[in-house]
């Protein structure tokens, strides 16, 4: 400890000498052009004025060099290791005193002019910047120009719910997972998106991004990749079906009722058929979405829950999609296999029986009730 503050007395004296340095330089280049003027004037320009402009050459420098010292001069930082995120609209004046405070550099001042003579400062990138052994000012200013942050690997996947999204998000990029969530209601930034909501349109891939990203970018990244991957589908829409929104919300359904992609169309038709009929869609997962997720089975009870999303009690869609749905989904939605299936249950393991009556489908469920007691 006691090594600790000798280090920081004798930058504090550095410091000190080095501004009070510069103010004389400054007072002697004022002087010097003074006197200059005055040589001038009274015609005695020879070897005084020279004598005077030497000095002064030799005066700028001893500063450049010294500043260049500066600029160059490594500080151990020994066996500690120093990380600091910079988040989105984060100034270049709050890195550079953040560095200066961690003893990665010595002079934030000199850090800062150098970053903006070299523009550095107007093209920070967010990111998680680690330092550690030796750094100047120059090997700093490096690493930010080169936007040398630590990236996330994230893996956001298919039928991921909006609050699962945001909890990766936060666990990886050390954002607010709140702020992505409020995100989803907010009109004039989804309006931007040219989306209804977040919910659906925030496409399950796997992104490297950089640590210290807001939710706004990371929403807008999504959401983009969501556009990247779908646009060229959607112009196979026809215009008596359901609209874009509409197969997304869909989709989401199709997602959460099957893993296998095999059985996407399947699942699909069942929904569209119902909905053609006029049917409820008595769809589990909406229930559970609009009581806001459960970390238990489906009860009885649930199914008379007052929401938007019970779609055993509210009549066609709900509102907004209840997950992001993979491309299968999407594109199974978009042209569902062409049945007459208007029902279907787990058959326990993975996969689904599908049935045209209800007669059937009861019929169904009690033969998979007892194989489940079987086994």
């Amino acid at each position: 400890m006691k090594d600790s503050m000798d280090i920081r007395a004798w930058e504090y004296v550095a410091y000190f000498f080095v501004t009070t340095f510069l103010l004389l330089v400054g007072l002697f280049l004022l002087v010097l052009g003074i006197l200059n003027a005055v040589i001038r004037r009274t015609a005695h320009s020879g070897r005084t004025g020279r004598t005077y402009i030497v000095l002064g050459l030799a005066l700028v420098g001893l500063v450049a060099g010294y500043l260049y010292y500066a600029y160059v001069r490594e500080v151990d930082l020994g066996e500690r290791e120093v990380t600091i995120v910079v988040k989105t609209g984060d100034r270049f004046a709050h890195l550079a005193a953040r560095l200066q405070i961690e003893g990665v550099v010595t002079s934030r001042w000199l850090l800062e002019y150098a970053a903006r003579w070299t523009d550095v400062d107007k093209r920070l990138q967010p990111g998680a910047y680690r330092f550690a052994g030796r750094n100047s000012c120059r090997s700093v200013l490096e690493k930010i120009r080169l936007a040398e942050g630590v990236q996330a690997k994230v893996t956001i996947y298919e039928g991921a719910a909006i609050w699962k999204v945001a909890s990766v998000l936060a666990q990886a990029l050390q954002l607010d997972s709140a702020e992505l969530i409020a995100l989803n209601s907010d009109r004039p930034f989804l309006d931007s998106l040219e989306v209804p909501c977040l919910e659906g349109y925030l496409f399950p891939e796997t992104y490297v991004l950089p640590q210290g990203m807001d939710a706004r970018s990371a929403a807008r990244e999504m959401v983009a990749m969501f556009n990247h991957q779908t646009d060229s589908l959607w112009s196979q829409l026809r215009s008596d079906g359901l609209t874009r929104d509409q197969i997304v919300i869909l989709a989401s359904i199709v997602q959460a009722e099957t893993k296998l992609p095999q059985e996407a169309g399947k699942v699909a038709s069942v929904y569209q058929n119902r909905l053609r009929r006029g049917m409820l869609l008595d769809a589990d997962p909406t229930v559970i979405y609009g009581l806001g997720g459960l970390d238990r089975a489906l009860a009885r009870e649930d199914l008379d829950s007052l929401t938007p999303y019970n779609t055993y009690r509210v009549a066609g869609l709900p509102p907004t999609p209840i997950n992001s749905p993979g491309l299968p989904a999407i594109r199974a939605s978009m042209a569902p296999d062409s049945t007459g299936f208007l029902y279907f249950v787990a058959d326990g393991q993975g996969g689904h029986h599908f049935s045209y009556t209800n007669d059937e489908h009861n019929t169904m469920r009690k033969r998979v009730k007892m194989a489940a007691r079987r086994r």
